[in-house]
């Protein structure tokens, strides 16, 4: 302990291994409490340097807010009783005191680890869940992942179309084989599928299974988020949860246009939401894409045009000119972006067709007939 006695920052405490040992393990616990209470000074350092180690330790030791408490109470109560004995005429505001301002800092700062690692907990598991269903797949997936800060969109080999958010990841077979269509994802995506009553649509999002025929939906199922959610836009859906991610029974839920499932990760349970209106965290999700109408009544294509472009995040390259005096009448609700782009170019006349290029659409034509 004779080293000690010359410590004049709060440095030369953290590099002391025999400090460390009575901080982090309470070892030679009573010859550093003794040392401490001899010199109010001394206690002052020693304070701070014990605050500024259990902080640098919260992610290591994941403490909770009583667990930090409760380190620091035994040592410190001492000390106050000592000053106290000491003039017990002097006041002291407890909102005004040192000591308390740093276990405040210190109990938010546990607060957060705690918090990150709660979160960190369900990015492990259910991106555990992704992968061991990818891998259990034997289809031969390809993996798209978006780290772009805008929408992609995703047309599968049977027609469907899907708009994948950004930090997501769909893994897909290149070919339907079988007699199911199955997706894996994780993240967030607004699903079309393409109609096939003898062939289901499956979306595995990691905890939850969606069981559709021909429809559109939105599901979120980041890794780092409590809850996983899927909205129905139109047709109807069957949710239930994947078994080897939760251990629950296969009861399936069914969902008709406008409503919603919540799944809590931490409890297993589902939340049915009748009205999507209602609930403020899906009202404020809702993407542009399930508040327009693709109802048109003698509409200039042009405008149906940008009607596509706000819902899918795309570009639509067309002959301006040619088309200027082209109007529809037709309706696209509930139709991928490739079927719509078919129903359109055919409404206009066999001399129009498309192509598409990732994000970016040509509409190649002469006119209207």
């Amino acid at each position: 302990m004779q080293k000690s006695n010359n410590y004049t920052e709060i440095e030369d405490f953290l590099g002391d291994e025999s400090f460390r040992s009575w901080i982090l393990h309470n070892t030679n616990a009573q010859n550093w409490e003794a040392w401490t209470l001899e010199n109010s000074s001394r206690a002052h350092l020693v304070k701070e340097a014990r605050l500024f180690l259990l902080a640098l330790k919260v992610d290591e030791t994941k403490m909770l807010a009583i667990t930090v408490e409760a380190a620091l109470e035994n040592t410190w109560r001492k000390i106050a009783l000592k000053k106290r004995s000491k003039n017990k005429n002097i006041k002291i505001s407890i909102w005004k005191n040192d000591w308390f301002k740093w276990i405040a800092a210190i109990l938010v700062l546990a607060l957060f680890f705690s918090w990150s690692y709660t979160n960190s907990s369900f990015t492990e598991d259910a991106n555990t869940v992704y992968k061991k269903l990818i891998s259990e797949n034997k289809e031969g997936l390809v993996e798209q992942t978006n780290n772009s800060d805008f929408s992609q969109i995703i047309t599968l080999s049977d027609g469907s179309s899907v708009l994948l958010q950004p930090q997501s990841k769909l893994s897909y077979p290149k070919t339907f084989v079988g007699n199911e269509r199955k997706v894996y994802l994780s993240g967030e995506a607004f699903f079309e599928i393409s109609k096939n009553p003898k062939k289901p649509f499956y979306v595995y999002a990691n905890e939850i299974v969606t069981k559709v025929v021909g429809t559109s939906f939105r599901i979120s199922a980041f890794e780092n988020q409590p809850n996983v959610e899927v909205i129905v836009r139109t047709g109807k859906v069957k949710v239930h949860s994947n078994q080897q991610a939760t251990k629950q029974s296969k009861e399936e839920i069914v969902l008709l246009p406008n409503e919603a499932l919540r799944f809590e990760r931490e409890t297993s349970k589902f939340d049915k939401i009748t009205d999507i209106t209602a609930d403020i965290t899906v009202k404020q999700n809702i993407k542009s894409i399930e508040q327009l109408s693709f109802e048109f009544t003698d509409i200039p294509v042009s405008q149906i045009f940008k009607t596509i472009e706000q819902a899918y995040h795309v570009a639509v390259d067309f002959p301006k000119e040619k088309l200027k005096n082209c109007h529809l009448t037709t309706s696209l609700s509930d139709q991928p972006l490739p079927e719509k782009l078919k129903i359109i170019c055919k409404s206009l006349g066999n001399n129009t067709s498309y192509e598409m290029n990732g994000n970016n659409i040509t509409i190649i034509s002469t006119g209207c007939n």
